[in-house]
């Protein structure tokens, strides 16, 4: 794809699906206000549901796509139009580096398919707040060993429906294996392990 072409979140929908629903879910069931997006491209479905959410990405296309604010906000409204005006704040940056973002300012930190961001954005999290990850390069199986979170939810997606479970939690992140996992390992080989039961994506809360 060309440095000059500027996606749409209406585009990337087409061929990634819909999260809008997840981020409802998880807004619905905790009082989330804030949140930080890490490697978010130009997924704007965080603020179908929360009121503040700041986008962090490197990628020259979605900054490109944010700097049309006007576009932005077109398409927010044309998902909800009696939702009002949400505060979006994109960060063309690496999220691994200092962001211009306060510590402990965060109800929510969302880590989908973008690299350990725990390991990085864990410091503008409130106590208390949520961390939202799947397993993509092993960020959900690193925070699963980090004894300062805690499982509470995790989302099942099948046809295109996404599903939030709350109870039961002691039967996810089972590993397969019989050898204990190890965090270091996982960061090393920036991967995943496998489980007996498996989740689109998993919710911690943060000690």
């Amino acid at each position: 794809m060309s440095t000059r072409t500027r996606p749409t979140w209406e585009s990337y929908r087409a061929s990634i699906g819909d999260r809008s629903p997840m981020f409802a879910a998880l807004h619905e069931r905790w009082d989330i206000d804030r949140a930080l997006y890490a490697g978010s491209y130009v997924d704007l479905s965080p603020s179908t549901a929360i009121r503040s959410v700041d986008y962090v990405d490197l990628d020259v296309r979605a900054r490109r796509t944010f700097a049309d604010r006007e576009r932005i906000h077109a398409e927010l409204e044309a998902h909800d139009p009696h939702r009002p005006d949400a505060e979006v704040r994109f960060h063309h940056a690496d999220y691994r580096d200092p962001l211009d973002i306060d510590d402990g300012s965060v109800d929510l930190v969302i880590s989908l398919y973008a690299g350990l961001v725990s390991d990085h954005c864990r410091r503008y999290l409130r106590p208390g707040g949520l961390l939202l990850a799947n397993t993509s390069h092993g960020d959900a199986a690193v925070v699963a060993l980090d004894p300062t979170y805690d499982l509470v939810g995790v989302f099942t997606h099948r046809d295109g429906d996404y599903r939030l479970v709350t109870r039961g939690m002691e039967g996810f992140l089972v590993p397969k294996a019989t050898t204990p996992p190890d965090a270091e390992a996982i960061r090393a080989s920036g991967r995943g392990i496998a489980y007996t039961r498996t989740a689109f994506a998993y919710v911690f809360r943060a000690r």
